[in-house]
């Protein structure tokens, strides 16, 4: 079981990034899909989660309005579409699944490895 996230990088404020997470080893039909990020010295935070099978989306107030979650089941991947960046979005990104209604922290089953998104100009 394996969940993969990959498309970080280093962008100035205003650009965006799309972050993917494609999971192996089990199927996300059934599970709640997340990202996760942590900045330097601070707690990791869920920055927005996408429910299964009602595909309901939540997000945390400061990314509402710029980043976008998806989900294709076909491609067993979540997607996290992020515009109008800005330096406090500087953390690594990670994804995680559960077969709870809501990702957390403490409710995650599985763990993607992180990718570094930094913002800075």
């Amino acid at each position: 079981v394996q969940l993969q996230a990959s498309g970080g990088g280093s962008v100035q404020p205003g650009g965006s990034l799309r972050l993917s997470c494609a999971a192996s080893g089990f199927t996300t039909n059934y599970y709640a899909l997340a990202w996760f990020r942590q900045a330097p010295g601070k707690e990791r935070v869920g920055v927005s989660c996408v429910s299964s099978p009602s595909g309901a989306t939540r997000y945390l107030d400061s990314v509402r309005g710029r980043f976008t979650i998806s989900r294709d089941n076909a491609k067993n991947t979540v997607y996290l579409q992020m515009n109008s960046l800005k330096p406090e979005d500087t953390a690594v990104y990670y994804c995680a699944a559960s077969t709870q209604v809501v990702v957390t922290t403490l409710t995650a089953d599985y763990w993607g490895q992180g990718t570094q998104v930094t913002v800075s100009s």
